[in-house]
């Protein structure tokens, strides 16, 4: 663990913030929690008590995570005894410019701010920060993040480099796989890949070319397992038999066809006549499906596939 970092304050507890709250419980810091939806300290409960033996290499028993957290209607007056905060707020500019300023003016300078924004820039919501902007920063996970290794470190122009590095440093020694993104871009890296893949599974669906069934389990059973263990970069390297410059040589005519292809084929997320057909299309196997049961089998491969990586690492 971090030795800077030991408590740390959690301002939303929805699926995000819950999860945050998971980890950071099960790897040993001290974490105070608010969040002014109704409900909100029960729901919270009952997921701690669900979740923190989930997290995988816990440092920390599950009923001792329970006894480390502290749940306020303001978070205010525990401020000053934070090392760092994790922001989960809705994803709207007017409300995490109100929040981040009164944050600004009234932490210690040394505590980082991050927020778990997905797709808006911190740029963006610093602008009513006078005090000491350069300690915010994104610091974005991947659902769930008590699981999911990844982080998206996304500095705005005028974060420092101490508190990338800060952050970094932090989010690794909680074993997160922490990614710094070098310029805000919307959507940060990983969600982009996301849309570009979605936009075309939409479009082969859409199309009739396969079912929405058929359509994951490409990715279940292909392309997601090797992507589990080398990105497609890598991927294309391994695959091209001998470096990338193989790959591209001889792969990179064929790739241009299928892009050209795509190009012309693609979904249109303005159509209301193409996206009600595919929320037909694919509603029609959803509702066939027991979501609870694939949640629950999704988090237990998920978590003995993390600690396998995590394994594996320590083992090199």
């Amino acid at each position: 663990m971090s030795s800077s970092i030991q408590t740390v304050g959690v301002i939303g507890a929805g699926v995000i913030g819950a999860s945050w709250t998971a980890l950071f419980l099960a790897k040993g810091l001290k974490v105070i929690v608010t969040d002014p939806a109704p409900g909100a300290e029960a729901k919270l409960r009952d997921y701690l008590q669900e979740y923190c033996s989930e997290v995988p290499n816990a440092t920390v028993a599950p009923a001792a995570c329970l006894k480390n957290y502290t749940f306020v209607e303001d978070i205010e007056p525990y401020l000053g005894g934070l090392d760092l905060i994790q922001e989960n707020g809705p994803e709207r500019l007017d409300f995490k410019r109100r929040l981040f300023a009164q944050l600004d003016a009234k932490t210690p300078p040394h505590i980082l701010i991050t927020s778990s924004s997905s797709g808006l820039p911190s740029s963006e919501f610093v602008t009513e920060c006078s005090h000491n902007p350069s300690r915010i920063l994104i610091g974005h996970p991947f659902n769930p993040p008590h699981l999911v290794p990844l982080v998206e470190v996304v500095p705005h122009p005028g974060t420092s480099q101490d508190s990338v590095t800060g952050a970094y440093n932090f989010y690794k020694s909680l074993d997160k796989e922490p990614v710094v993104v070098r310029q805000e871009t919307p959507g940060f890296i990983a969600n982009r890949l996301q849309a570009a893949i979605c936009a075309e599974a939409y479009s082969l669906v859409s199309r009739g070319i396969v079912s929405a069934e058929d359509l994951d389990k490409t990715v279940t059973s292909g392309l997601g397992l090797r992507w589990a263990l080398t990105g497609p970069i890598m991927t294309n390297t391994l695959g091209g038999g001998g470096d990338f410059t193989h790959f591209m040589d001889h792969l990179g005519p064929a790739l241009k066809s299928w892009l050209d292809d795509m190009a012309v084929n693609k979904f249109d997320l303005g159509s209301k006549e193409q996206v009600n057909g595919l929320k037909k299309n694919i509603n029609g196997w959803i509702s066939q499906v027991d979501l609870k049961k694939v949640e629950g089998n999704r988090d237990l491969l998920l978590a003995n596939l993390v600690k396998g990586k995590l394994d594996q690492t320590a083992n090199q």
